[in-house]
């Protein structure tokens, strides 16, 4: 396998993880470049690679720049929300394959248009749905796949967090509906992912209630939504940003005929429950993932990530999170946000819709 050449555009928060996915993929991946309009940031994350990595990317203010300068094959979107289209179509259009920090994108157009451009250049998008790569989630949808839960009946992602008012005035994008969207779009949308996956992958109907509670934001700071599948399943979230006075849980519970399944912990990395009717051999070593919590609520999937992402450009094959599976997490969120304008449910396939539609709405309760 050739070592593939990538390029950080966004050295925020969340940056740290794809710098710590290059260390661990040094074998197969080199972070070449970090881009960052605030350069010193990006010099903060070279100095950070070298000190993981064992060598130092070469540092741009304008990842444009860089796409005209150096030979990249992959691109790393880790901006603000509200960018990643836009920089996602620029690196498609240069011909880069491109890994999009979630959400892909705030709007059903802006998502298509990123999968049907990729289509149309030959690149592969993936988006970063990190916690698919958990050993416990991972165990779950060997048990899915293996038949285990029988016929599926529903589906729980609980979502119970804080988001004090100075983690959203510390980066004002947060929380508005031009860069980031609410708590579901920013914190909940990785189980939300899960909660697709695990029940079938077809969203059929969406129902929500959402509103603004505690945060001075214009999005929403607690959502619950109800999704029913194709297949017949319900799946429930519950997502809030408004837990006293620290994060509580991130739990994934599945539920069918022959099995249950509940995987908790800080940001669903640990076994809770594992029933089925039938035993199989795997299953006295599944319920060792206990576990304790990651350090963060990001855990450390990007790194798997990272190198299923590489394998699947080198095998010509789609990763794991492609964007037409990133795509489904987003869309849920956003017909949940119809749903509470509009006051009616949602149908999926149907969709079209953008959080700029909510600009005017007023989803406060108070």
């Amino acid at each position: 396998m050739k070592k593939y050449r990538f390029m950080l555009i966004g050295c925020g928060r969340i940056s740290k993880n794809h710098i710590a996915a290059a260390a661990a993929n040094r074998d197969i991946m080199e972070l070449v470049a970090v881009c960052d309009p605030m350069t010193e940031k990006a010099e903060q994350k070279a100095d950070d690679c070298r000190n993981a990595a064992g060598y130092r990317p070469k540092v741009y203010g304008d990842y444009q720049k860089a796409l005209a300068e150096l030979e990249i094959d992959c691109c790393s979107v880790a901006t603000e929300s509200g960018y990643h289209a836009e920089i996602a179509l620029d690196c498609i259009r240069a011909g880069k394959n491109v890994l999009v920090e979630k959400p892909m994108a705030l709007s059903t157009k802006d998502a298509e248009q990123m999968l049907s451009e990729a289509k149309a250049h030959g690149v592969t998008v993936g988006v970063c749905h990190q916690n698919r790569f958990n050993a416990p989630v991972q165990e779950l949808h060997r048990a899915l796949n293996d038949g285990r839960f029988g016929k599926l009946v529903s589906g729980t992602a609980r979502i119970l967090w804080n988001r004090s008012m100075p983690y959203y005035e510390q980066a004002p994008w947060r929380g508005t509906w031009a860069q980031d969207g609410g708590t579901l779009m920013n914190q909940c949308i990785h189980g939300i992912d899960l909660l697709q996956w695990s029940l079938g992958g077809e969203p059929e109907t969406i129902m929500a209630m959402t509103g603004n509670y505690l945060r001075d934001i214009q999005a929403e700071d607690f959502g619950a939504i109800l999704i029913r599948f194709k297949n017949g399943a319900v799946g429930i979230v519950e997502g809030t940003a408004c837990v006293y006075p620290k994060n509580l849980e991130e739990t994934l519970s599945v539920f069918g005929e022959t099995g249950a399944a509940v995987i908790g912990g800080l940001a669903v990395n640990r076994i809770q429950t594992w029933n089925f009717s039938s035993p199989a051999a795997q299953d006295s070593e599944v319920e060792k993932l206990a576990g304790t919590d990651p350090k963060d609520v990001y855990g450390s999937g990007h790194n798997a990530l990272y190198q299923n992402y590489i394998e699947a450009i080198d095998s010509h094959t789609e990763p794991l999170v492609s964007g037409a599976e990133g795509i489904k997490g987003m869309k849920i969120i956003l017909a949940a946000y119809k749903s509470q304008k509009t006051g009616l449910p949602v149908k999926f396939d149907d969709l079209e819709f953008s959080t700029l539609d909510m600009t005017h709405e007023d989803v406060r309760v108070n």
